[in-house]
């Protein structure tokens, strides 16, 4: 069965009115690949602590598909039963904020093994920013504090480095650059902010932009010899 993960810097954008969005190209995608006509989507906010207002604009962002939406929130308790809600997903998209946090939180919770079953029975992944770095072996992150440090403890359901905001947060690329030059990440892969990566079956398959007139890319970054080599990515499939 294909495995589809949808990894963004992105997945909506602002309408004009404050506060509110709407799916972006990135999302809608990930959608469409559920192959559902009324197809399941799962919020999972962990990485913001389950912030209400997040999850009151996502659900606000989605009204006007036709979808069926819920939530799995883990403050103070599960909402629901972790397997089973996560299995009724057909899309399960994952939210900003603190990845360490999340990692932590999903692992207590048996929320990672409950995912990797539902990805290998077909459930379509995605995310933007920690829900981007989650799905892979590690990247950049502000977790810790201001200044960026490393999580290597991913899923690993994609076996590469993962670099999210690559332009517009001045810390993100030198750092990945150089985790990936020491060996700390293997090869990586970055979204600028309005990116998304689509991979199949753990492998770069799409690149996907949010609002193409930005001219934003996705990236691959690998180490050559001694330096490390930066390689912009086209906007469609790879």
């Amino acid at each position: 069965m294909t495995g589809y993960i949808m990894a963004t810097s992105g997945g909506f954008i602002p309408t004009g009115r404050f506060n509110v969005s709407k799916p972006g190209n990135t999302f809608l995608r990930a959608l469409e690949l559920t192959a559902q006509e009324r197809p399941r989507i799962l919020f999972i906010m962990t990485a913001s602590g389950d912030d209400a207002s997040y999850l009151t604009r996502s659900y606000q962002a989605v009204q006007g598909l036709n979808c069926d939406v819920e939530h799995l929130s883990l403050f103070t308790q599960p909402t629901d039963e972790v397997k089973t809600v996560i299995s009724r997903a057909n899309l399960i998209w994952v939210g900003g904020g603190s990845v360490a946090n999340l990692l932590a939180l999903w692992k207590l919770h048996n929320v990672d093994e409950a995912i990797r079953e539902a990805y290998s029975n077909g459930t379509v992944l995605g995310g933007v920013s920690a829900g981007s770095i989650c799905w892979h072996l590690g990247g950049p992150t502000d977790s810790f504090g201001p200044t960026l440090e490393v999580v290597t403890n991913g899923l690993g359901l994609i076996k590469y480095g993962n670099g999210v905001h690559y332009d517009s947060e001045a810390q993100r690329r030198p750092l990945l650059q150089k985790l990936v030059k020491e060996g700390t990440l293997p090869t990586s892969y970055a979204t600028d902010d309005r990116v998304g990566l689509l991979y199949r079956d753990g492998e770069p398959y799409e690149v996907i932009s949010d609002m193409p007139e930005l001219n934003a890319k996705a990236y691959r970054v690998e180490k050559v010899g001694a330096e490390v080599l930066e390689t912009p990515l086209p906007l469609g499939l790879l």
